[in-house]
């Protein structure tokens, strides 16, 4: 059984590639015959590298129980990776592409429109909660739906913001405003967080009463129908998550607001029928639980605005399509992608034969950055077109 070779993320001339006029490559086990299906798109065979399902059962069935599992999954990916390498390019710039980004881009208006409406009435339904019970878990549940219009505020203005831009005072973009719009969100959650945390110490310190609350049911009712919306929004945000880092950020909202309702309920119900610390202690805990939350996602979009790099898998990914996207390209010499906002800055450098007239090689890198800047995930792409990879890293930062 073949394993796919590991593509580096700095190939040198002595890395593992041929090109496709060259021959097939070889492994110390047997020549990788073409498939008869192979076409321009898979230079390196890949196709015959994929694992069938009938011998990743026959694996699970033969190895050792402690390793099964592992290697199966391990196979399971490769061939995720092979049939992402050998997919159709991606249709953006065709009719069939703008069609598809029209439906997508309705879907997205769907659901960050019907999430501000939602939350408008939401907020609305769960202050009267807040107000008629009393109950400190329903207060924390009001502050987090309270706060959620205002975010959509704020994501939605720093969205705008991202597309439309004055491309003198900044040239690469402002994707990155909706980067900062999600911080100051998320830093936004978490100090409310911290004020509900304090308030419900003191409730619990200075309480001197009855040993349950009184349960108002109709406020019950209301928190029950907030559940609702919101787990019809999270269901229709889900589908549409990894189109757009704004939605994305409205599903991370629905899904903490349904255990922030569900957990309020609980609490007021037991403050009510048991103990009445269980009240203030469930505020606390849903306090903890949405600070610990938004910390992450905080810390998550920290992360892309100082430009973490992009996993190994997508980089091979690049690789790949750079390598095979034109014969005059002998070798990929280094490849970065890293973030900057959302979205991915990516840097290649490619080898070409030196005799390589200039507008030539001019017409394939640029041909190459276009292709590139196409994917979905890329928001900029740079080629640098070599001779040779031997020279040191051009950038002294290396």
């Amino acid at each position: 059984m073949i394993e796919l070779a590991e593509i580096d993320t700095t190939c040198s001339s002595t890395g593992p590639y041929r090109h496709v006029n060259e021959g097939p490559a070889t492994t110390p086990e047997r020549v990788i015959a073409i498939p008869d299906n192979a076409d321009g798109r898979d230079p390196f065979y890949l196709a015959s590298r994929v694992v069938s399902d009938q011998d990743l059962d026959s694996l699970l069935r033969n190895r050792k129980r402690g390793r099964k599992d592992h290697v199966a999954n391990f196979y399971r990916e490769q061939n995720d990776e092979i049939r992402r390498f050998l997919a159709e390019p991606e249709k953006e710039g065709t009719a069939a592409g703008d069609k598809e980004n029209a439906s997508k881009g309705l879907a997205a208006a769907i659901a960050i429109k019907g999430s501000f409406v939602a939350n408008i009435l939401l907020s609305i339904l769960q202050l009267y909660a807040a107000i008629s019970s009393g109950s400190m878990s329903l207060f924390a549940t009001m502050a987090d739906s309270i706060f959620d219009p205002f975010s959509n505020l704020i994501l939605n203005l720093a969205h705008k913001t991202s597309v439309k831009w004055d491309i003198e005072k900044f040239p690469s973009g402002k994707a990155r405003m909706e980067t900062i719009g999600n911080i100051v969100y998320a830093c936004l959650m978490a100090t409310v967080s911290v004020v509900l945390v304090v308030e419900s110490l003191r409730t619990i310190l200075s309480h001197s009463g009855e040993d349950v609350l009184t349960i108002n049911i109709p406020s019950v009712i209301s928190v029950g129908i907030a559940f609702a919306v919101k787990f019809a929004l999270f269901l229709y945000c889900f589908s549409l998550r990894n189109s757009d880092s704004q939605i994305r950020m409205l599903w991370e909202d629905h899904r903490n607001d349904l255990f922030v309702n569900a957990f309020g309920i609980l609490t007021n119900v037991g403050g009510g029928k048991l103990k009445w610390w269980i009240d203030p202690a469930g505020a606390i805990v849903i306090s903890i639980a949405i600070l610990a939350s938004w910390s992450k996602t905080a810390y998550e979009q920290f992360q892309l605005l100082a430009g973490v790099s992009a996993s190994n898998s997508y980089i091979r990914f690049l690789i790949y399509k750079a390598l095979t996207f034109d014969e005059r390209i002998q070798k990929i010499d280094t490849c970065r992608a890293y973030y900057s906002g959302p979205k991915l800055i990516v840097e290649v450098d490619v080898v070409m034969e030196p005799a390589t007239p200039l507008w030539e090689a001019h017409n394939v890198s640029e041909a190459l950055q276009v292709a590139l800047e196409r994917l979905s995930q890329v928001e900029r792409a740079y080629v640098h077109v070599d001779f040779e990879t031997d020279h040191k890293p051009e950038h002294r930062s290396q």
